[in-house]
């Protein structure tokens, strides 16, 4: 794993979108959808219960969010 992208779940990534101004927006399945108006971004985060994310989907993620992993990590 890279050192620049921090071990999390799920839910620890949905806790660092709505920090970051997204909203959830609906759940399917074990995928929660987060939206942010100002700039019509939407990021997909599978939430599944004590697993931590894989490293490329962690980064795929914070990607989508329009951050850097430093910035996603003073966010945790």
């Amino acid at each position: 794993m890279s050192p620049a992208i921090p071990a999390v779940t799920g839910k620890q990534a949905g806790k660092a979108a709505k920090r970051t101004g997204f909203r959830f927006d609906r759940q399917t399945g074990s995928h929660e959808v987060y939206v942010r108006e100002s700039d019509r971004r939407r990021v997909v985060i599978p939430v599944h219960a004590g697993k931590m994310l894989k490293p490329k989907t962690l980064a795929a993620i914070i990607r989508d969010m329009g951050l850097t992993p430093e910035e996603f990590t003073a966010l945790l």
